[in-house]
């Protein structure tokens, strides 16, 4: 039996028709993005205030600023220890009778009533329309906010598992196109929802295909490379996500309505459809379906693309273990060292989400210029792909992922106890904190992608990654109803989440060098396998000789 990985040496590992088709597949990663953390911009709440319909005549008939409004009009409260207008409660007076006029600007209304807000809100724009201020989601009402990044989560969760499934089952090519579909119809509903209850609906929809999608092109280019390779591209993929997070904040700026930022992030999938002509289906999947046919077809165009010849051994191409095609949920805790690869990975994967969604999330709360602090905050993504990439061949996997996850609860503990006096010495290691949680979310993709067969590579990754769709879920009421408590009560769960999560990955045995296992009894017993691959390759070898010998024909050219 030839192996993929056998004829990938002939007709390249990561050649020209690789390339091309990494290259395509990277741009997948960048509306990513701004559908995940995009609700900062787009879920902005400003400063705002009761509105109250005589205060609003009087200042538009005197031309008061909206300063001077909040200042004569807006009760003030305690937060923090300070004294700030009041963004929930008003003054339940009749405005006739209290003597504020427009050559009259100081009035005590120390003693008189209060109350919630009556006749909605006035906001502090800035310039930006979001969903919060055109649904009106604030006070009562905030937690709403979080329901719109939760059902986001919820669509992946649910679409994760169904995408992971379909393209185990039914290929990658058409699963990667399908979901593209339904994320440029989705969209685009989303952008012109009538209301809420129909914003949220469509949201759901919207993360259905949108995660799906994504780890099918990343699990496809991880099985069209060579060993060698697969790491780099896939740390690459994913640094094209790093490269629009620092996008995201520029675009936000110039596109100051909610709808259109979010038609700007849906037109691409739109366009990757197009992909239908210019990537090939995963010869590796088709192999574990039985159907070397094809594989060896794909297979050949690569070689050629790659301007390689293919010897006669590509005819042999084939998996002996193609029987074993149906993905199911109880082969991945079946057996002992599948079940602890799933427990642990699923773990890393929630505090993953949790802690890097939480660490974003919160610049919107800080109270700083958040498109600075987004894009100060993104260029801190940039290291963790150049320290995975410079540590995972020389040291390997599980120590420069277990020590990422470290590095980032340490960082998230310590940026709790600044005082905010430090701003600087704060948001360096804030910063910190966000390069190892980056880290760590890149390297449980690639190492959850190797730790499983190739038939139910895309299932498992996809099942795993449900804990960090339930872990988006939860980042949002963890940020915004503790930091009510305390501003900085959510670090101090992002630690510990992460400092657990630092000690398992421990447990996960080091995949540096080790081939994309094909069978679950290569994860069960990885010595049996190697010496099986090993034995299987000298009787190739043996076989090809043999034939030489005896026949002088050409090799096959492609």
């Amino acid at each position: 039996m030839t192996t993929f990985d056998d004829i990938l040496e002939e007709a390249g590992k990561f050649g020209r028709c690789q390339k091309r088709i990494f290259g395509l597949l990277c741009l997948v990663s960048m509306p990513w993005a701004g559908v995940y953390v995009g609700i900062v911009f787009q879920g902005f709440t400003p400063e705002h205030w009761c509105r109250d319909p005589a205060v609003t005549a009087m200042r538009q008939d005197c031309g008061w600023s909206l300063a001077e409004t909040r200042r004569l009009a807006v009760p003030l409260e305690n937060r923090s220890g300070e004294a700030v207008p009041s963004t929930c409660r008003q003054y339940d007076v009749d405005w006739n009778t209290t003597g504020l006029a427009c050559d009259q600007q100081e009035v005590d209304l120390s003693r008189a009533p209060l109350t919630t807000c009556k006749d909605g809100w006035e906001y502090d724009y800035e310039g930006r329309q979001s969903f919060v201020t055109e649904f009106d989601l604030v006070c009562a009402d905030s937690w709403l906010v979080d329901m719109y990044q939760a059902t986001l989560n919820v669509g992946f969760l649910v679409g994760s598992i169904a995408t992971g499934y379909l393209a185990d089952r039914f290929g990658r090519k058409i699963t990667f196109l399908m979901s593209n579909v339904l994320n440029g119809i989705m969209g685009i509903l989303v952008a012109v929802a009538p209301n809420y209850v129909s914003l949220l609906v469509f949201r759901a929809l919207y993360g259905f295909g949108i995660k799906g999608g994504w780890m099918v092109g990343y699990v496809f280019i991880a099985e069209l490379v060579g060993m060698e390779y697969r790491r780099t591209v896939g740390v690459l993929f994913q640094m094209f996500f790093s490269v629009a997070i620092l996008l995201l904040p520029l675009l936000a700026y110039y596109i100051t309505d909610w709808r259109w930022l979010q038609v700007v992030f849906t037109v691409p999938y739109i366009l990757f459809i197009s992909y239908y002509w210019f990537i090939p289906e995963s010869p590796r999947w088709l192999l574990s379906q039985n159907n070397s046919a094809k594989a060896v077809e794909i297979t050949k165009a690569i070689a050629k693309e790659n301007k390689k010849t293919l010897s006669k051994k590509i005819e042999t191409l084939r998996d002996d273990n193609a029987e074993t095609t149906t993905p199911s949920f109880m082969n991945l805790i079946r057996t002992p060292k599948m079940r602890k690869h799933s427990l642990i990975l699923s773990f890393n994967w929630f505090t993953s989400a949790v802690v890097y969604q939480g660490l974003i999330l919160r610049l919107g709360i800080l109270g700083g210029n958040v498109y600075v602090d987004f894009f100060i905050s993104g260029l801190s993504e940039f290291p963790a792909a150049f320290l995975i990439l410079f540590t995972i061949e020389r040291i390997g996997r599980r120590l420069p992922f277990a020590t990422a996850n470290i590095v980032a609860g340490a960082a998230c503990f310590i940026t709790a106890l600044i005082p905010d006096s430090l701003f600087w010495l704060k948001t360096t290691v804030a910063c910190i904190g966000r390069l190892g949680i980056t880290m760590s979310f890149e390297m449980v993709v690639f190492v959850n992608t190797e730790l499983y067969p190739t038939f139910i590579r895309n299932f498992g990754v996809s099942v795993c990654s449900t804990l960090c769709d339930v872990g988006g879920i939860v980042a949002p009421f963890l940020l915004y109803r503790l930091a009510v408590i305390w501003l900085e009560l959510p670090l101090i769960v992002f630690g510990s989440l992460a400092f657990v999560a630092g000690g398992l990955v421990l447990l996960l045995p080091e995949t540096k060098g080790i081939p994309l296992p094909d069978t679950i009894d290569d994860i069960e017993f990885p010595e049996r396998a190697k010496d099986n691959i090993m034995l299987k390759k000298q009787q190739l070898d043996n076989l090809l000789a043999a034939s030489n010998s005896t026949d002088d024909n050409d090799p096959v050219a492609v």
